[in-house]
């Protein structure tokens, strides 16, 4: 079995502070740029993992559990994140090109470089993993360097940064501003600090309450999707908002001027049943409703024509049964109410004229439905051709 001691530097000390070339294949290129980088920055852990990872290239081949050994270094970029990844990648093909081997050593200094073993994996099986920490003579040298590191990761992060040192920032500084007003003017002292304090707990809440829901991410999405909708859909968009704006303006003219509408039929009153009322709502909302449906319908007609879309045919037979649909509302809302009765012609001659469209509608339907299968099959999000 062929090993291969990988050393990773997944943020490119070795490229940024030393100006080492990885991939480096080898026991004696692997020191040498080891020593680079000792030389470069003496606190930098990764020279210490490189030495860790020859030393293990050493043990190995003294025992002699394996065919053959090799040791190697990759570096990904200092800009941390896909593209420090895809560098990785690359040079690790390059180092499998040349050693060729059946499984991998990862050598790392911590969990960062460690978030790149899916992509070693998904190309050579890992047989052990090895993590350096690097010891400290003294507690408080320890400390010191825990710290030193931790702002040095804060600052050089900054979405960390905008947490732990923007938000306490924000607050001293209005609060700050709060003191001086304060100053010139005493006597609203406890004006300025409530509104400096539901200022802060604002801020500091929509951050969170933010970063917890990602609200803003959902609205960008959402006008993202809008956009999308209106610039591949205008007609359909245009047409629904148009039938929208029919309907709504009927209904508001309907309830405004229901007692009107009531005077003007042969209605004694305002019916005193809720039930009742709504359904003389309805009879009397009827035509703008079926315009309203008309003109949405009308618009995705349009579009799918542009569009070629094979949907075409049942966007048209809805159309076609919309009359049908008022004759239904205005015969069955005009029975509730009492406007009309089965003893009259008129009832129904409605009642035919309902049944007569719903047959030519289907009819149409059937009939434009093998006239457009050749046109293509549009779904939501992809397409597909029709047959």
């Amino acid at each position: 079995m062929k090993v291969l001691i990988l050393a990773i530097d997944r943020d490119d000390d070795f490229g940024y502070k030393a100006g080492v070339e990885a991939p480096i294949i080898g026991r004696d290129a692997c020191i040498d740029a080891a020593m680079k980088l000792s030389l470069a920055d003496p606190e930098d852990s990764d020279a210490n993992v490189l030495y860790a990872a020859v030393k293990l290239y050493d043990e190995l081949r003294e025992k002699g559990e394996f065919d053959d050994v090799e040791v190697a270094l990759i570096t990904g970029h200092h800009d941390v994140g896909v593209k420090s990844d895809l560098e990785l990648n690359k040079q690790l093909e390059e180092v499998l090109k040349s050693f060729p081997a059946d499984g991998v050593i990862p050598v790392t200094d911590g969990a960062e470089d460690e978030q790149i073993f899916p992509i070693i994996t998904s190309k050579l099986p890992i047989v052990s993993t090895r993590r350096v920490v690097v010891k400290q003579s003294e507690s408080i040298e320890t400390t010191y360097y825990i710290i030193y590191r931790y702002f040095k990761e804060i600052l050089s992060d900054p979405e960390v940064a905008k947490v732990v040192l923007g938000l306490p920032g924000l607050i001293l500084l209005l609060y700050g501003i709060a003191r001086l007003i304060s100053l010139k003017y005493p006597e609203s002292i406890n004006i300025v600090s409530s509104t400096v304090a539901g200022t802060i707990l604002f801020l500091v809440g929509g951050y969170f309450f933010n970063k917890g829901f990602n609200i803003i991410r959902h609205i960008q999405d959402g006008f993202l999707r809008l956009k999308e909708s209106i610039s591949k859909g205008l007609v359909n968009f245009m047409a629904t908002v148009t039938g929208l704006f029919v309907i709504t303006a009927g209904a508001i003219y309907v309830y405004f001027n229901f007692a009107y509408l009531i005077r003007g039929s042969t209605l004694p009153g305002i019916p005193t049943d809720p039930i009742l009322a709504f359904i003389a709502y309805l009879y009397f909302l009827n035509t703008m409703l079926n315009i309203g449906l008309a003109i949405i319908v009308l618009g995705k007609i349009m579009q799918a024509y542009m569009k070629r879309d094979y949907h075409i045919w049942y966007y048209i037979t809805a159309l076609i049964l919309i009359p049908g649909m008022w004759v239904t509302i205005d015969l069955t809302t005009s029975y509730v109410i009492n406007l009309t009765s089965p003893v009259l012609i008129e009832f129904y001659g409605k009642v035919l004229m309902a049944v007569a469209d719903i047959v030519v509608a289907a009819l149409a339907g059937m009939y434009l439905k093998e006239r457009v299968r050749g046109w293509r099959k549009v779904e939501v999000g992809k397409s597909t051709s029709g047959t």
